[in-house]
């Protein structure tokens, strides 16, 4: 996931600081995150789960559906991308790919629309 356009990321008040932060401020779904939380992970050299054995796993695929789905967002796809250009090049694509056309903020994933001027995204 790509936690810059996350709404918890993105919102003013109580900001998640991201899959691999602090729990302080997350969701009980997001600190619980059977697949932030695999055991699997930490048994791969980059953390993340292109580098896993199982990958896709089960898990992942339902999440990935979901967000496809509901999103137009592909988590395995972002994986992919990851692992064939690098998570430098990866979040400069995402910050591009999630722009505001009318503000220059951040689109976010979860809403549709600009967090800061509330532009619908296209």
């Amino acid at each position: 996931m790509n936690c810059g356009i996350c709404m918890a990321y993105l919102r003013e008040k109580n900001v998640c600081k991201g899959c691999w932060g602090d729990n302080k401020y997350k969701s009980k779904s997001c600190a619980n995150c059977i697949i932030k939380n695999c055991e699997l992970l930490d048994k791969t050299d980059s953390k993340f789960c292109y580098d896993c054995e199982k990958y896709p796993c089960l898990r992942l695929k339902q999440l990935d559906k979901r967000y496809r789905t509901k999103y137009s967002m592909s988590m395995i796809e972002n994986l992919d991308n990851i692992k064939k250009i690098g998570l430098k090049k990866f979040v400069q694509n995402e910050h591009k790919r999630w722009l505001c056309n009318n503000c220059g903020g951040t689109i976010c994933v979860h809403r549709g629309f600009c967090m800061a001027c509330k532009a619908k995204h296209t």
